[in-house]
């Protein structure tokens, strides 16, 4: 086992789902959280929108300071230029923490800096992500290899005000876990956008480690059952999709 209680926790249950929480209804948030906390999921996840990076605004550290959970805190920041932010989001309780590849131009300095962070600091052994969107190519991932442990590969692009769903997600996850299966490192695979209940059969088959889902969740009327049945279609979805 590694010191690392969120990829130990990963891999221990992959695949797993990180629920998108914005979805939830803020106003009642401590009751969905308790129902989610009988289903077996035990990440939550933070979308992060500047209005710059991305055309929405949604939340900042002091929201996810403000949630307390024993649930992991996995925060994608989709936002521009994050090298003096990500500080905050660490102090915040991210214990993952996601920085776009399109998001800056030295983003191999952000994913520095979390090292620094992580090293001298030795009760936050956070997993460092990062996110790449539908139209990136796979290949922007190789100079930053061995400086993440997490890739999230996004399904819908959120830099468009109508996002579809991206229909060769699949072929692209499959040249991403070839790309982590050359490596000597042991990365972490996550789709995250529009993981619905009509297509999470589907997603399941891709074989990712980890897989985010909000809407299908937070509907506002079957918090529980909805995420037991996501939850399960992904494990008997992966078990399907094994060769």
């Amino acid at each position: 086992m590694s010191s690392n209680r969120a990829i130990d926790l990963i891999r221990e249950h992959a695949p797993t789902i990180s629920a998108g929480i914005l979805t939830a209804d803020l106003m009642f948030l401590h009751q969905e959280l308790s129902l989610l906390n009988q289903t077996g999921i035990e990440i939550i996840h933070f979308d992060v929108m500047d209005g710059c990076f991305v055309p929405k605004m949604t939340v900042g550290p002091p929201f996810i300071k403000s949630i307390k959970t024993n649930f992991l805190k996995d925060v994608h920041l989709m936002i521009q230029d994050p090298l003096e932010k990500v500080d905050d989001y660490i102090k915040a309780g991210a214990d993952l923490i996601t920085v776009h590849i399109e998001s800056s131009k030295n983003i191999h300095l952000v994913l520095k800096k979390l090292a620094t962070m992580r090293k001298h600091n030795s009760q936050r052994h956070f997993i460092r992500g990062i996110a790449l969107n539908p139209d990136t190519p796979v290949e922007a991932l190789e100079p930053v290899l061995d400086d993440v442990e997490m890739i999230v590969a996004l399904a819908v692009n959120p830099r468009v005000k109508q996002m579809s769903f991206f229909k060769d997600i699949g072929s692209k996850c499959a040249r991403i876990k070839d790309m982590i299966s050359a490596s000597p490192r042991k990365i972490l695979l996550c789709i995250d956008g529009g993981i619905k209940k009509e297509n999470i059969a589907e997603i399941a088959k891709i074989g990712a480690d980890l897989v985010v889902s909000g809407s299908a969740i937070f509907d506002g009327q079957a918090v529980k059952e909805n995420a037991k049945f996501m939850l399960n279609s992904l494990k008997s979805g992966s078990k399907s999709g094994i060769k």
